[in-house]
């Protein structure tokens, strides 16, 4: 003896019965973010520019940053300790043999360096929030060509590099300054760091924050407000 054959459970059931009939057309509902469907009610852009806008945005941040560079030569040529020189009329000699004005030029570059590195930070910052890994990389290498700049600006507007010439012009026993010079090079490097520790630290804080995700279908919190205490 064999059970009679029952069509089975369709939630979808015409109103004449029929229970094989195919589900109605509609809509498709939107994903609650946890398959392959965009979440209900996330804006348009919420992946943020295109690869090109990044681009453009870190080309312009490269050459601002870059630029800004002149003006730290300026200031370095201005605040940076001189080293003394007097002339015998024959010889150049360092007036201060125990001097430490090399020493104070190249700190001065490193602490205006990390000054623009912060400044230039906050203003990256400022122009586009969102940030991104390739307006970073654009600061840095800004920061890096800002800081070779700095560095023959300052020597091109500090004082002259013909010190016999200079000698000659100022005559015997007369101090004048040499020529500004770096010999540390690595604190070429304090602006581009600068830079990038700020721009984290300002992301950090304050940054856009992700959305949280939405929670899943048939969700319902007043049910965890009715739990026995």
């Amino acid at each position: 003896m064999t059970a009679p054959l029952t069509p089975p459970h369709h939630p979808h059931r015409s109103q004449d019965g029929n229970p094989w009939q195919a589900p109605p057309n509609g809509p498709v509902p939107p994903s609650n973010g946890y398959g392959t469907g965009d979440a209900p009610g996330a804006p348009a852009d919420a992946q943020g520019p295109g690869l090109r806008a990044e681009l453009r945005d870190g080309v312009l941040v490269m050459v601002a940053v870059a630029l800004l560079g002149i003006a730290l030569g300026l200031l370095w040529a201005w605040l940076a300790p001189k080293v003394p020189l007097i002339s015998d009329g024959q010889a150049v000699f360092l007036k201060d043999t125990e001097g430490e004005e090399a020493i104070g030029s190249d700190g001065t570059f490193a602490l205006l360096g990390m000054a623009f590195g912060v400044v230039t930070a906050a203003g990256v910052f400022w122009f586009r929030r969102k940030g991104g890994v390739v307006l970073v990389i654009a600061l840095a290498l800004g920061g890096l060509l800002g800081s070779v700049l700095a560095w023959r600006a300052g020597m091109w507007f500090g004082p002259t590099s013909d010190v016999v010439a200079h000698a000659k012009q100022v005559g015997e026993g007369v101090t004048f300054a040499a020529p500004l010079k770096m010999k540390a090079y690595p604190v070429l490097l304090a602006w581009p760091l600068a830079a990038m520790v700020s721009h984290l630290v300002l992301t950090a804080f304050f940054g856009p924050r992700d959305p949280s995700p939405p929670p899943p279908v048939g969700w319902d919190p007043s049910v965890w407000d009715k739990r026995p205490g």
